[in-house]
């Protein structure tokens, strides 16, 4: 973890501040590719926020955050009480979003999904590969960062709702492509509505990052209680269905990071050095056997043995 201070809170847009973020001392900061986010620990609350700012800059940070109408607690924060000079613990860089090599780049964000495209689209730029970015909103007073994607020109489409409606995901994404990537952050509607509109694309050709979860169907683990074993105390803890590994750690006094408790950050994840989980997260694999995310995933053994 970072203790890393506020250096600038910009407004954005309607409901949107930016907020950089250096180490008190000008030290180098740890390196990050487009797609990267980072854990920050906001009155009490770890949340995460994709980075926006350039990579190449290593002595600053920057996100964006949206004034969510039901915060818990982390964007209040930062809109009321977050100020220049303050302090903040910043975890991370991680990276579950990251730009592959492709021939062409189709973008599409929606709302503050739009923070983890910036770099992107820099990346593809200055690599000289052909690129379009789709950027929707309700209207254009609440999109952020639109003087910012005035540079890029007609290569950037910005989609009002109130203006145009709903984003013409035929017209941006045509027929089917293996030279093409499809990047798209955003809302669940938006998200659904390209997984659809994707379906008889190559495999490997959509990537996705989602704020919030998507619905997870009845999954037979949640009617099964486990063992947790903490390998370095040797205590074991029991799993009881419809309570998470990180509910009853916590209660236990077990702390582990973690920020969005619905399997969509990475904060949580915990290496697995026995036992097989079932992963009900957004970001690993059903293969990996290593680790898992004590927020939403369980176990399909009668044991596991975390790295703890």
């Amino acid at each position: 973890m970072l203790d890393l201070e506020v250096r600038q809170l910009r407004v954005e847009s309607e409901n949107v501040l930016s907020v950089q973020l250096a180490d008190p001392q000008n030290r180098i900061l740890p390196a990050w590719e487009p797609g990267a986010h980072i854990d920050l620990t906001l009155g009490g609350h770890i949340r995460q926020y994709s980075l926006c700012g350039d990579p190449a800059d290593r002595r600053s940070y920057r996100v964006a955050v949206l004034r969510e109408t039901l915060s818990r607690g982390g964007s209040s924060y930062v809109h009321e009480e977050l100020r220049p000079g303050h302090q903040v613990e910043v975890g991370g860089p991680r990276n579950h979003f990251s730009l592959l090599p492709a021939k062409e780049y189709v973008f599409i964000a929606g709302g503050i999904g739009v923070t983890p495209i910036l770099p992107m689209i820099a990346e593809a730029d200055r690599q000289g590969a052909p690129w379009r970015l789709v950027y929707g909103g309700r209207r254009r007073g609440s999109m952020a960062f639109l003087d910012e994607l005035a540079a890029y020109g007609e290569r950037v489409v910005i989609w009002p709702e109130k203006e145009y409606g709903l984003i013409d995901l035929l017209d941006v994404l045509g027929e089917a492509r293996e030279d093409a990537a499809v990047y798209c952050c955003g809302p669940e509607a938006l998200l659904a509505a390209v997984e659809q509109r994707c379906e008889d694309w190559p495999d490997g050709t959509l990537h996705t990052e989602r704020f919030t979860a998507a619905a997870r169907g009845d999954d037979p683990s949640d009617l099964r209680a486990f063992e947790v074993v903490v390998a370095s105390s040797g205590k074991s803890f029991r799993i009881p269905p419809g309570r998470s590994v990180l509910e009853v750690l916590d209660e236990a006094g077990i702390r582990v990071p973690s920020a969005c408790t619905d399997g969509i950050c990475g904060s949580c994840e915990t290496g697995v050095l026995s036992g097989q989980p079932v992963h009900r997260d957004l970001i690993l694999d059903s293969g990996n056997t290593d680790s898992m995310m004590l927020c939403v995933s369980r176990a399909q053994s009668d044991e596991i043995v975390l790295d703890l």
